[in-house]
Parts: structure tokens; C-alpha cells; sequence
């Protein structure tokens, strides 16, 4: 992958919260097929439309802190780094968990940690860059999950269900693309 993961330098609220880049070159959805199709297509893509930015956060900061960032951004999920790891992750924390840990359980955002309701590392399911999409969409939907950290080595990038369903769609959209200028006998 030719992403790179480093510190944006952006620290949020009493810097707790950080964000990390990841730096891609820039994307084009050219036809593959969805069989050659990996994480790592998807993840340049993502780079493009998001300027490729992983959000995260620690351990031991606040769910509501952690909830605000989420919020902030219009994102499901925040990876979850180990406290003083640049970018060794420790798990992953999401909307789900919030509702399922926090707010049924009556709990207290302010008062409550990450590191006790995020979904811990020997827990989480995770891809690679060379995962093809057809695979990492299997996995997710067999899982019931929606996000899915990308490491290779160290996180390099999160992918979500949107984010699968968006190369699949365009790759049908070329598909079709190609059919066309093929019944017209533009090939």
C-alpha cells in the first residue's frame, strides 16, 4: 500500500483526540472487475473523496469525547490506538458500541472510558490491503459488522460497508459502461 500512516498534529479537546492521515496517490476506479478488486483500491478511493484521514483516539480517553469526534465528523467508527503507540492498534469503538454498552447499560459517557466498552484487538476482524473487496464484503456481512480496520503490519486505514458498496457499484457501473460501447461497437 502506498499509504503512509503519520501524525497530522491535530489535537482535539485537552489532546486527547488525534486523527491520523493516511497519504494515498490519487484514485481512479478503472475497470478490474470486482475479483481483482482489493482494500487497497478501495482505501485510494477513500483517500480521494476524504483526503484519507483515519480518525482515532486512546484507550483512555472519554466515550463522549470519543462520541463528540464521531459526531464532529459524521463517522461510525473510531479506531482506538494504545496510549503512548503511535499506531499499534489497541481495538476499535463504534456507534454500536455506544448504544449496546452505554446507553442501555445506563452508563455515564463523561465518566466512562474507551477502553471499556471498545471492541479490544483479539476481538476485532480485520483485512489486509491485498483483501479482495468480493472477500472483505463476505466478512463484514457474515459478521454483522460495518467497519473494518485495514493493517498491514500497523493500521493503515479503515474501510466500511459504504465504502465496499461504493466499489462494487462503480465497478458495475464500468461494467455496464463496457457493455454498452460494446453493443454499440465502440469496443
Amino acid at each position: 500500500m502506498q499509504g503512509i500512516i503519520r501524525s497530522c498534529n491535530e489535537i482535539l479537546k485537552h489532546g486527547l483526540l488525534c486523527r491520523l492521515c493516511v497519504t494515498s496517490s490519487t484514485a481512479s476506479w478503472q475497470h478490474k472487475g470486482l475479483e481483482n478488486t482489493t482494500v487497497a483500491d478501495v482505501l485510494k478511493a477513500k483517500g480521494e473523496e476524504k483526503d484519507g484521514y483515519v480518525f482515532s483516539c486512546r484507550t483512555n480517553d472519554t466515550v463522549y469525547d470519543a462520541v463528540q469526534l464521531m459526531t464532529r465528523n459524521n463517522i461510525g467508527s473510531l479506531v482506538v490506538l494504545r496510549p503512548g503507540e503511535q499506531n499499534l492498534i489497541d481495538g476499535i469503538i463504534t456507534e454500536r458500541d455506544y448504544l449496546r454498552k452505554m446507553i442501555v447499560q445506563g452508563r455515564h459517557s463523561k465518566q466512562t472510558k474507551v477502553g471499556e466498552i471498545m471492541t479490544e484487538e483479539n476481538k476485532l476482524i480485520t483485512v489486509n490491503s491485498n483483501t479482495n473487496i468480493v472477500e472483505a464484503m463476505q466478512l463484514m456481512t457474515e459478521n454483522h459488522i460495518r467497519h473494518v480496520p485495514v493493517i498491514d503490519a500497523k493500521i493503515v486505514g479503515l474501510i466500511s460497508i459504504v465504502d465496499v458498496v461504493r466499489a462494487v457499484v462503480a465497478q458495475q457501473d464500468e461494467e455496464v459502461k463496457r457493455l454498452n460501447d460494446f453493443i454499440k461497437g465502440g469496443y
